[in-house]
């Protein structure tokens, strides 16, 4: 086991580059089974889940090579020729929820596939109802038993399909499950997320055709063939955004390199609120900040609204921002667990459903805190050893390895007093 060790109180001082972006990378490995050809991913990030990915495209017979670019940035070659099998081992699907990418993809190309139910961050029900009544309008017949989902078809034919609700999971999967439909699929009230954008350019790249992407509406004509492709991940927006919250709470100035800010409007925006400077040039974000934070009331929305997977960050800076916060998580039901764990180094934190009251205080105690289960409250945790007096530990790294890569080591070159160390 390991943890973080954190001695807070300096301000942030330097320039980084965000990696490729998590929840892109791995809706992109699932999309490269649709082809027997080798495809080459770019700016892959070295995570725990894209590891488990890795691991489980190998079980199915996939072969995967690692590289390095001159500037030592990961580059997975995937190729998917002879796959063995299209039953997914449960071992490995109970360690990441975004398995389920891979039902849609060994659909499209295999027409069948055997799934069990996803794990991944405990953050309250998030069913996989949407990804089930999607495949099966598409022509699949879906049965479950003893915890696996049985999927086959004897073709997968293009329709209409309206979402309950933009569901980013349930879009991805049926993009990779109608590019290889008989006809033609359109979806109605789709996801719109960036990393929706960004599969649609790597399908289109293997000669898919897909279009409305970032948009409500989805439009696939399916086609007869896909081809390898090259493909850069796009930027994670989720690790910018954690790092701009970073330099609000401890002061500082940050550049960050490898940035699409027009994904991060919302971050932007709340983080002025709270009084950061930030100015924008080409993929170069920075952010200043120069006084104690201010209360602001954040409102979890799909894009382009403000990010479910930020809020446990922003919650952080309103425990040391001046006067109280008001934070409603519309997206999960379960999201304000780290609450507790802030709660032990001074917070003041009530509750109740889906809404959260911080009242600031000018600082916060060390403490020794876990994350546990959600990844992002665990990085939320570490921005609070930033700012808090003493020492820090924070514990159950292995969740913030699921998302964020090498952490400590991107923080240390900004100034910040951090180990890794490992604990019986």
């Amino acid at each position: 086991m390991e943890k973080l060790v954190i001695r807070g109180g300096n301000p942030i001082q330097g320039t980084i580059r965000v990696s490729g972006a998590k929840n892109a990378i791995l809706p992109l490995l699932a999309a490269t089974i649709l082809t027997e050809e080798e495809s080459i991913l770019y700016d892959v990030p070295n995570l725990r889940d894209v590891r488990v990915m890795k691991e489980i495209l190998e079980d199915l017979g996939i072969v995967v090579r690692e590289q390095r670019d001159h500037q030592g940035k990961l580059i997975f070659r995937v190729n998917p020729k002879n796959i063995t099998t299209t039953a997914v081992n449960p071992n490995l699907t109970e360690k990441m929820r975004s398995s389920i990418f891979l039902m849609g993809a060994l659909l499209g190309r295999f027409k069948e596939a055997t799934i069990t139910y996803p794990g991944g961050c405990l953050i309250g029900p998030r069913p996989i109802n949407l990804h089930i009544s999607s495949l099966e309008q598409l022509g699949a017949i879906l049965t479950e038993e003893a915890g696996f989902i049985y999927a086959r078809t004897d073709q997968l034919k293009g329709t209409e399909i309206h979402l309950d609700m933009p569901s980013v999971g349930a879009t991805e999967n049926i993009m990779m499950a109608a590019v290889l439909a008989k006809g033609r699929t359109v979806v109605h009230n789709a996801a719109k997320e960036p990393e929706i954008v960004d599969l649609q350019s790597f399908l289109n790249k293997m000669g898919a055709r897909v279009e409305g992407a970032g948009t409500d509406t989805l439009r696939i004509q399916g086609v007869s063939k896909l081809y390898g492709a090259e493909h850069r991940v796009m930027p994670d927006r989720i690790e910018a955004g954690t790092f701009m919250v970073a330099v609000t709470m401890t002061g500082g100035k940050l550049s960050l390199e490898n940035i699409c800010s027009y994904h991060m409007e919302a971050i932007i925006a709340k983080l002025r609120k709270a009084g950061a400077k930030i100015q924008r040039q080409g993929d170069l974000l920075t952010v200043e900040m120069n006084e104690r934070p201010k209360a602001i009331d954040v409102k979890t929305m799909p894009y382009p609204g403000f990010p479910t997977d930020m809020q446990n960050q922003m919650m952080a800076l309103a425990c040391v921002a001046e006067g109280t916060s008001v934070i409603t998580e519309n997206v999960f039901d379960n999201r304000f667990k780290v609450a507790d764990e802030f709660r032990r180094m001074g917070a003041q934190i009530q509750t109740d459903g889906r809404i959260a009251i911080i009242r600031g205080a000018k600082r916060l105690s060390g403490a020794t805190v876990r994350a546990s289960d959600d990844l992002r409250g665990g990085a939320a945790l570490v921005l609070a050893g930033l700012v808090a007096e003493g020492v820090t530990s924070v514990l159950g790294v292995e969740h913030i390895d699921r998302g964020y890569e090498r952490l400590e080591e991107k923080l240390r070159v900004l100034g910040v007093e951090i180990e890794r160390l490992s604990w019986d």
